[in-house]
């Protein structure tokens, strides 16, 4: 079980990984998976391993909404990172299928030890394209991914995962995902007092970001990381 803890930048990296954070995931909290600029995710690498955090995984996305195939798995493959996630929205299981085995297939062949991860939305506007629930689970096994995650497309509403389905539904989801040998990622505005019932669910990384800042300093997305309260949220990690 790990945490991860999106970063807008090198400084709030550090401050997630002395938080006790296992992933910096760089982004820009503007939509659903914030796909920043690649000279900001190499100085969060840099700052991460100079301030003796190269162990602290990094990761990133190439969008929510692919526009092409190629340009696609082209900026999977150029994305300097650990872990690399690339968004399926608006996509039924078919086309999604169709272009996450390329993208998956071609980080490997240049990349063996990365590990690649499609993002499904839950919200019910998504949900006419792709029910995360079920099509999920043969989306990772057409395309060999390493798990999936599950997130929410729209973060303006105020609304988080847990107003799109239950503890329930996500527990029996990663039983599944597991049994594939997949992990099981989720996202999706959580806040602290979610986290030990999903933790619970078999939830392998959970993902946070305005749980993860200091209250007032400035809207919730766009507030700041604090190492105090990261260590807080890495505290509700059951222990094996």
């Amino acid at each position: 079980m790990k945490l991860l803890v999106s970063v807008r930048g090198p400084v709030e990296a550090v401050a997630a990984a002395r938080g006790g954070a296992a992933i910096a995931d760089v982004e820009y909290p503007a939509s659903a998976l914030g796909t920043p600029y690649p000279l900001n995710i190499r100085a969060v690498r840099n700052r991460l391993n100079r301030a003796g955090f190269d162990r602290v995984l990094v990761s990133t996305n190439i969008g929510e909404i692919p526009n092409e195939r190629a340009n696609a798995c082209q900026a999977a493959l150029g994305v300097a990172t650990d872990l690399i996630k690339f968004g399926l929205g608006e996509m039924p299981l078919e086309a999604a299928a169709y272009l996450g085995r390329e993208i998956v297939r071609t980080v490997r062949q240049w990349y063996p030890r990365k590990k690649v991860y499609p993002a499904v939305f839950v919200d019910h506007d998504m949900q006419r394209f792709f029910d995360v629930f079920r099509d999920s689970i043969q989306l990772a096994k057409r395309i060999n991914s390493h798990g999936v995650l599950i997130d929410t497309f729209n973060k303006s509403i105020g609304r988080g995962l847990l107003d799109y389905c239950t503890v329930r539904d996500l527990k029996g989801w990663a039983s599944k995902m597991h049994r594939i040998n997949r992990e099981a990622w989720i996202a999706g505005s959580i806040h602290k007092d979610e986290l030990l019932s999903l933790w619970q669910a078999g939830a392998d990384v959970i993902c946070v970001r305005g749980a993860a800042c200091e209250p007032g300093k400035g809207s919730e997305r766009f507030g700041q990381v604090s190492s105090k309260i990261v260590a807080n949220l890495v505290a509700t990690i059951p222990h094996k």
